[in-house]
């Protein structure tokens, strides 16, 4: 058994594409090995901004043997098939066996394929990981990119090493050839590390000489073997693990604010995108001007986050500081001051930059600037920007006002609205898209708008992932919802709905923050009545297809909860047509598992697919209401037919006699069904369960002392529409028809 090392050496490597390859490396890697049959051990995988390198450990020293069979034509096929079939196998006609195959004799291959060296599996797995690697990006170099045959890589590839144990694995990729030198740091040499400075987590025994690490005549460092790869290069100031790279950023940022009395705002995806930008990782405090901070806090953060890396700090109060931390690539003579000096000068002229837009932005009001919303397109078919405000500033007085849903000022909220998209023609939003509705909460304030219109404004695009805060301030909730109801609505109308994993005006996303909306702020809103609130009381079938869609979300929502998604079609489509309002609908679901949880509920649920199973079977004409259809246009045309007392009225006494078990179900009937309907009415669908609940042992005493199918006529028919009323009692709390299993 032998370890096996592989770097890939290159140009800078965009840090938002290491994650990537690292898992691109390992899949070709372990593609390669079971081709050949191979199981290797422990695979690790490391990058850094100028190289990707896997450790595989335990390979054998060669492959086992193989012998396969392949199944050709029969003896006496045509020449053509069987030459065929050789070709295809590589094997030659003398070579084939013949074997009785069902009583003829057909030809076999039998291919064996003798064990190899695992250098020369690796020779060949090499340049195949390299010529298969997939980039987001990627580019050709030198003479030979004239050709689109050439090379493809992220940056120019300019190393390779391949050691199996203490051997180099030989082969060639472009013009590269493997060995087993590689490059340290950029900058730095090679130094004796002390592992009571900066051990990085690393164990003492790590640091123990085994072979010294020095550079040869070209200036590059020797591997030895897999084991040697990552102390040397720890030696030349590269830590390959970039998993150490992140743990050194996270504590000495700590370190750094802590040192200067403040506290680091936290930031796990600038930690990976530093660690992906250096192989020495030196976090370094900085300060800049006090005044900088008359900008918004937000701008000040994303400035420095997206444009440089930095991460900020906050002071004792909570409050954003004049501090920066950075994160060198080296170790400098002066302790890094240069460095941040320079980063320093960088920062500053970007804040000058966020200064002068949120200055001149102030120049007009949010009104002025709303303005240029004419000027945007939302959509061909949907007009402009302002267009689509106009439709949420309806909707958003509408919900407060007439819906109540939630409750507030109705003024208040079409201002909030009308002026919510504002900052979109905003310099500071054209500069940073992110801090779109951020920017508007800010200007409305700078004018001094009142605070719930400015919160409105801030916070209405909110919640835009699951993790995000649900607002519950009522003006802003209802712009919120507004804005939401008003992409589901739009894009609905014109037949844009989402399909597959295509979703691109993420009609998804506004599905779910609705649900969110209205879970947190217990809202009651009916879909149809919004969408004619929205286009005209001609639109209430919209609302009840984006019901359906919404049904289909909140099923996909409480799936953590293990609240199944057929209880969430038995609840929403249970009266013929899509129920809007999607509160009920969850309640209902709820109310429902708990209840087929229940020993009640799994053998009321079996009573009722036997029911259903023999109406069906009977082809009995009934609706799910509380009463069998017979199919008239006068519901009580038949109403003195002595022969339809036991369908029309459903609590109509059977003309003849009951048996025991058929009078206790009419009873329960009796009771049950109007205590269902009432709690149903009432939504109190735990309530309506209980009811049905009561049913369970009635239902089943009358299916095993009970015959349906009797031979008299009036008893068969009433027997049926004993139970179409039952199925009916059912289906007025839930439509069990639904629900699988």
């Amino acid at each position: 058994m032998s370890d096996f090392l592989l770097e890939l050496r290159s140009e800078e490597i965009p840090a938002r594409m290491q994650a990537g390859a690292r898992a691109e490396l390992e899949k070709l890697f372990r593609r390669e090995l079971d081709a050949a049959g191979v199981k290797p051990g422990e695979l690790t995988v490391w990058s850094t901004p100028r190289r990707l390198a896997l450790i595989a450990r335990d390979l054998p020293d060669a492959t086992d043997a193989v012998s396969e069979e392949a199944k050709g034509p029969p003896v006496g096929a045509p020449d053509q098939a069987v030459d065929g079939f050789c070709r295809k196998n590589g094997v030659s006609r003398d070579q084939l066996e013949v074997r009785d195959v069902k009583g003829r004799e057909t030809y076999f291959a039998v291919i064996d394929t003798p064990g190899r060296a695992m250098a020369d599996v690796l020779a060949e797995a090499i340049p195949a990981i390299i010529r298969d690697f997939s980039w987001p990006k990627s580019m050709r170099w030198g003479a030979a990119s004239i050709s689109t045959e050439s090379l493809r890589w992220v940056r120019p590839l300019s190393g390779i090493v391949a050691l199996l144990g203490d051997d180099v694995v030989e082969c060639e990729v472009h013009g590269i050839e493997s060995g087993r030198e590689t490059a340290g740091h950029r900058f730095h040499g090679i130094t004796k590390s002390d592992p009571k400075s900066r051990n990085f987590g690393l164990p003492v025994e790590f640091f123990k000489d085994k072979n010294p690490t020095v550079l040869n005549s070209n200036g590059m460092i020797e591997i030895g073997n897999p084991d040697d790869y990552q102390r040397k290069l720890f030696d030349a100031h590269v830590i390959v693990d970039q998993r150490l790279r992140e743990e050194e950023i996270r504590i000495g940022a700590m370190a750094a604010a802590k040192g200067a009395g403040l506290k680091l705002v936290e930031d796990e995806g600038l930690v990976i995108e530093n660690a992906g930008l250096t192989e020495w990782p030196i976090p370094l405090l900085g300060r800049f001007e006090e005044d900088f901070l008359e900008v918004p806090p937000e701008t000040i953060q994303l400035t420095a986050r997206v444009n440089q890396k930095y991460f900020v700090c906050e002071d004792a109060s909570g409050q954003l500081a004049n501090a920066f931390i950075c994160t060198a690539n080296i170790e400098a003579e002066d302790g890094g001051a240069a460095i941040v000096d320079g980063n320093r000068k960088v920062l500053a002229a970007r804040l000058s930059d966020a200064r002068f837009f949120w200055d001149v932005d102030r120049k007009k009001t949010l009104a002025e600037h709303a303005k240029g919303l004419e000027r945007i397109t939302f959509h061909e078919k949907l007009g402009t920007v302002a267009d689509k405000v106009d439709r949420v500033a309806k909707l958003a007085a509408w919900l407060v006002s007439d819906a109540r849903a939630p409750n507030g000022d109705h003024n208040l909220a079409r201002q909030a609205a009308e002026l919510c998209k504002a900052d979109l023609v905003t310099e500071m939003v054209g500069e940073f898209p992110e801090l779109q509705g951020l920017m508007g909460g800010y200007y409305a304030r700078a004018e001094g708008l009142p605070a719930e219109v400015a919160d409105a404004i801030r916070d209405h695009y909110k919640p835009v992932g699951q993790n995000d805060e649900v607002p519950t301030a009522p003006l802003t909730v209802a712009v919120s919802l507004a804005d939401k109801l008003d992409n589901l609505f739009s894009f609905f109308n014109i037949g844009i709905l989402p399909t597959g994993s295509k979703d691109p005006f993420a009609l998804r996303r506004a599905a779910l923050g609705y649900l969110r909306l209205e879970q947190a702020n217990d809202l009651k809103l009916d879909l149809t009545q919004a969408a004619q609130a929205w286009g005209g009381l001609s639109f209430a079938p919209l609302g009840q297809k984006v019901a359906e869609f919404l049904a289909e979300r909140l099923a996909v929502q409480l799936r953590g909860e293990d609240l199944r998604h057929d209880y969430i079609a038995a609840s929403q489509d249970w009266k013929g047509e899509p129920d809007a309002r999607m509160d009920r609908v969850e309640a209902r679901a709820r109310a429902l598992s708990t209840f087929l949880a229940s020993d009640d509920g799994t053998n009321l649920l079996a009573g009722y697919k036997r029911a259903a199973n023999i109406l069906k079977k009977e082809d009995w004409q009934a609706s799910d209401d509380l009463e069998p259809h017979t199919g008239e246009e006068d519901p009580l045309a038949l109403v003195d037919d002595p022969d339809m007392q036991g369908i029309v009225g459903g609590a109509s006494a059977p003309p003849y006699t009951p048996e025991p078990s058929e009078k206790a179900l009419i009873d329960a009937l009796d009771t049950a069904q109007p205590q269902a309907r009432d709690a149903v009415a009432a939504e109190d669908f735990a309530g309506a369960m209980a009811a049905l609940a009561s049913l369970r042992a009635p239902i089943d005493a009358f299916f095993e002392n009970v015959t349906v199918n009797a031979d008299d006529e009036k008893k068969r028919s009433y027997r049926l529409g004993l139970l179409a009323r039952f199925r009916g009692a059912v289906h007025n709390v839930a439509d069990f028809s639904r629900i699988e299993g």
